[in-house]
Parts: structure tokens; C-alpha cells; sequence
């Protein structure tokens, strides 16, 4: 069985119309409203245009368009729904589809009100669709949704979804969760070299997805889907100076960019912590292993120099990505890692998946150590219940991470895993070929 086979939903839903208001439901049962803002996508296309308003409520101009509200249950269960919203200048026709069957409401030309939509019954634990389309009386109708309602009559019942925008989480959210493979380290030895690789299945590899092969204590470095007709591969430092905003950092603690590979962008960078920034446009495709090579070395003067090559590994090449020098740094390889993340929100419907294989770190004797076992981890939009649509663990000979697309089955964080020893696959390279600039 394979990962994407393994993580796909079993559950079936079943929905039959009911005409009592949710507001006549008993005094017993749970009630949940989940906000739009936070747990909605676009999924008749992949358009990335602006959706919600600047209160969070989402305008809906097009009975072609269609909108997917993603809530998480934890046991089979009997769920009554509903919708806040509001309808200006005229009425206009709610339909919500679950499954296989449709419900429909009508909205009257009114403020803000709510309106029952049916009752569905999901036969397992999991996520929850509840696709939306709304259909004007005429052009000039103005439709707003607010919240997707829920209640059920068992209080015990667990609902898993975005709640609230604190901390910007309607935006985080959307994003998806983040998830990571933190590797067990030599203890004793001196590290300078990281090398891994990185097979991504075919159709795992929608826009938004960052697939970061080498991480260390002050960067990372991976390759990422920028939109339909760019891919890039992406290796960063961080400045020793904390500020989101480059042009804070003086000149002291600027990450210097000491050489650069053909073709290749450099650049300071913000917004997550701020650094040097490298970026080389490459037609990287899923189905094909590339492998990624770091270099971390002390330069004796109080800075740390960082380089990267990436090459396909098929073809036994290796390509110059950039070297930075860190100032006020004076330190081998540490923290050694990956990660798996989606950075744009409009996709964070649509799962992506890679396999992490082959991992090697090679001390400053020349002698390479092989990495077999990584803890998983996730970051706060997991740790939180905001989303849970999240795996990783090893099969076989690699490692693999997987998120975003409400699939069901979640893997539990923190859990060590042990990968197959791969050491035929050592690697095999010639250091003093290797470009620098």
C-alpha cells in the first residue's frame, strides 16, 4: 500500500433535507460556527484572485463559482448545518452539496441572518466538505457569507477547524500546515557537509509547494512551485540580526553574497527573519530525484561561509546555487533538517507530498555519516488543531511528508522514525570539481 493510497478517505456521507430551523434545535445540542475567512477555498478552479471581504466574509458574484468549507469531526456523527450570510438588492438561492446529494436555501433581500441548509450524516471521523454555490435573482444582487453553522445533539463530539484570526490565522490556516523531519546526528564529530535528496510524486507537486531538502541552524536550502511556468530552487541564510525587515540590518550583521552560480538571483530578503536570498529558475519535475549538497565552514575570521549545489541526480551533476558569508558566526553544521510547507493560501486545498531519501553528513576528517533516523514534527497551524491534514513518517529506504488537501488520516507529532540503510548510495564526490564561482 502505497502513502497516497493509505492516507486517502474511507469515510461515505450521507445527507437528507430537513425544513426546522437550526434555531429550533434542542438546548443540548453543540453548536459551532466556522468562519468562512479561515476555511474556505475557491475549488472550481485554480484562481488565486482575492475572495473575502476585509471583514472576513466572503462575496460571492457567479453561480459558476464554487466554494469548499473544510471542518474536521473526530467519530461518526448526525450534523445539522446552516449559514450565516446576507443578500442586498434582491434574493438569491443557496446551494450546498455533501457528497453526492444537494440542500438548498433561499436568501432574502435582508440583513445577516441565519438560514438552515439540511442534515448530514458522516459515517466516519474525518474532514467534512461542504461545497457552496449561491445563485443571484439578478446582476445586481450582492451575496455575502459569514459562517458555516454546525450542531448535532452529542456534546462529546470533536470539531477541528480555524476558529478565530488571532495571530493572523485565517491566513496561516489557509496555508496549511507546516510539517518537518528534524535527523539524528553524530554527536561527537564536527559537521561540514549535508547531503540529501528528494523525489517528488508525480501529482504531488501543486503551486505553493516548498520542498526544503537542507536545513541547518542558519538557512535552508530546496526547490519550490512558484506558479504554472516557473519553478525555482531556493537557498537562504539568516542575518545574526533579528528584523523581518532587511533594510534594519546594519552593515555589520548583512549576510554577503561571496559567489553565485550561473543564471542564479541573489538578493536580501524579509518577512521571516531577513538574510541573503538565493534563487535559480530550473525546470525541476515530479517523478525525477535531485540531490542537494551544503557546505558549512568556518572561515577562521569570525564568519561562517555557506554554500549549496543541487543537480539532477540522473544525470550526475551539480550546479553552483550561491555562497553567503555570516558575520559574527564561527561554527561547523547544526541542525540539520527538512520541511515540506505550501506559502500560498489560495492552494491550501490541494495535498503535496515528497519523498526524502539518502541523507548523508560528512565531519571535517572527510568521513561521511549516514542519517536513518528523524523526529516529526509539525508547526503551529498543527500543533494548534487548526488543520489537520498532515503526515509523515519513513517507508522503506526514505523518508516521506505530506500535507495540505483535508485527507483524514493524521500522524501523530513528535515520533521518531527510522528509514532503511541506503549505504550503496553513498555519495560520491569529487570536492575540489565542485563550482564555486
Amino acid at each position: 500500500m502505497t502513502t497516497l493510497q493509505y492516507f486517502a478517505s474511507t469515510k461515505f456521507i450521507i445527507v437528507t433535507a430537513f425544513s426546522i430551523s437550526l434555531m429550533a434545535a434542542s438546548v443540548a445540542d453543540a453548536q459551532w460556527s466556522v468562519p468562512i475567512a479561515g476555511n474556505t477555498f475557491r475549488t472550481d478552479s485554480d484562481a488565486g484572485s482575492r475572495i473575502f471581504n476585509r471583514d472576513g466574509t466572503l462575496r460571492i458574484s457567479d453561480e459558476n463559482e464554487v466554494y469548499s468549507v473544510y471542518f474536521h469531526v473526530d467519530r461518526p456523527e448526525m450534523l445539522k448545518l446552516g449559514v450565516q450570510a446576507k443578500s442586498e438588492g434582491g434574493s438569491a438561492k443557496i446551494t450546498a452539496r455533501v457528497g453526492e446529494a444537494t440542500l438548498t436555501t433561499k436568501l432574502e433581500d435582508q440583513p445577516a441572518r441565519t438560514y438552515p441548509l439540511g442534515e448530514v450524516k458522516v459515517d466516519g471521523p474525518g474532514y467534512v466538505e461542504v461545497r457552496l454555490q449561491c445563485s443571484p435573482q439578478n446582476d445586481t444582487v450582492k451575496i455575502k457569507l459569514d459562517q458555516l453553522l454546525v450542531s448535532c445533539g452529542d456534546e462529546d463530539l470533536s470539531l477541528d477547524y480555524v476558529q478565530n484570526n488571532d495571530g493572523n490565522m485565517f491566513y496561516w490556516g489557509r496555508r496549511g500546515p507546516s510539517v518537518h523531519l528534524s535527523y539524528r546526528l553524530p554527536t561527537e564529530a564536527k559537521l561540514t557537509y549535508a547531503y540529501s535528496e528528494i523525489t517528488v510524486p508525480e501529482g504531488q507537486d501543486p503551486i505553493g509547494s516548498y520542498f526544503m531538502a537542507n536545513g541547518f541552524g542558519e538557512g535552508y536550502f530546496g526547490f519550490q512551485v512558484n506558479s504554472e511556468t516557473q519553478r525555482r530552487v531556493l537557498f537562504s541564510v539568516w542575518s545574526p540580526f533579528r528584523t523581518d525587515n532587511p533594510k534594519e540590518i546594519p552593515e555589520s550583521d548583512r549576510v554577503l553574497t561571496t559567489a553565485k552560480g550561473k543564471g542564479v538571483s541573489a538578493q536580501d530578503f524579509g518577512n521571516e527573519g531577513s538574510g541573503g536570498q538565493s534563487y535559480l529558475v530550473y525546470p525541476w519535475i515530479a517523478g525525477a530525484t535531485y540531490r542537494f549538497l551544503t557546505e558549512v565552514k568556518p572561515d577562521g575570521n569570525g564568519n561562517t561561509q555557506y554554500t549549496s549545489w543541487f543537480g539532477d541526480k540522473s544525470k550526475n551533476e551539480w550546479r553552483l546555487i550561491a555562497s553567503f558569508r555570516r558575520p559574527k558566526t564561527d561554527k561547523h553544521l547544526t541542525g540539520f533538517h527538512s520541511f515540506l510547507e505550501n506559502f500560498a493560501p489560495e492552494t491550501g486545498h490541494i495535498q503535496r507530498s515528497a519523498h526524502y531519501a539518502n541523507q548523508w553528513v560528512r565531519d571535517v576528517e572527510g568521513e561521511w555519516h549516514e542519517i536513518t533516523r528523524a523526529k516529526f514534527t509539525g508547526d503551529n497551524t498543527a500543533r494548534g488543531r487548526h488543520r489537520l491534514d498532515f503526515a509523515g513518517g519513513s517507508e522503506q529506504d526514505h523518508f516521506f511528508l505530506q500535507n495540505c488537501g483535508f485527507f483524514d488520516a493524521t500522524v501523530k507529532l513528535d515520533q521518531i522514525f527510522e528509514r532503511a540503510s541506503t549505504t550503496g548510495e553513498q555519495p560520491e564526490i569529487d570536492f575540489d570539481a565542485l563550482p564555486r564561482g
